[in-house]
């Protein structure tokens, strides 16, 4: 067998694993009003499905939102103003193509990594690396 009929049949025995980003579910947020703070309930369950640091998506959020923001005690996200559930989950959605999915081949199995002050996210599906435009 010759390398070009290797290389057909290792690729026709390859699984075909377009799709499998599906695993990944960007969270449905849950916000209501307080007077003049919208308190987005169900930030630390997000957080924890997405495996990012809190500090690092609260100043994402608060940057696409252009308001200030604090993490109480239950670990609520207190955003200042405002802010229908539609607008604050585009801004969770935005969060993770720019630093969850890999933009290489879709799958959430990253990390954000630091390399010479540059912020770059790394995936350990593929071992893509790519700058998260911060």
């Amino acid at each position: 067998m010759s390398y070009d009929d290797h290389l057909d049949r290792a690729l026709d025995e390859t699984p075909d694993i377009e799709g499998s980003g599906d695993r990944f579910q960007v969270p449905e947020v849950e916000v209501r009003q307080e007077g003049n703070v919208t308190v987005f309930e169900n930030f630390q369950a997000t957080i924890d499905q997405l495996g990012r640091e809190a500090d690092h998506v609260m100043k994402f959020v608060q940057n696409e939102l252009g308001t200030s923001a604090s993490i109480d005690e239950r670990g609520r996200l207190r955003l200042t103003g405002d802010f229908r559930q539609a607008r604050v989950q585009d801004a969770i959605e935005e969060y993770a193509e720019a630093y969850v999915r890999c933009p290489e081949c879709g799958l959430p199995d990253t990390n954000i990594v630091r390399e010479g002050g540059a912020e770059l996210l790394q995936c350990d599906a593929c071992g893509a690396r790519s700058s998260t435009g911060s």
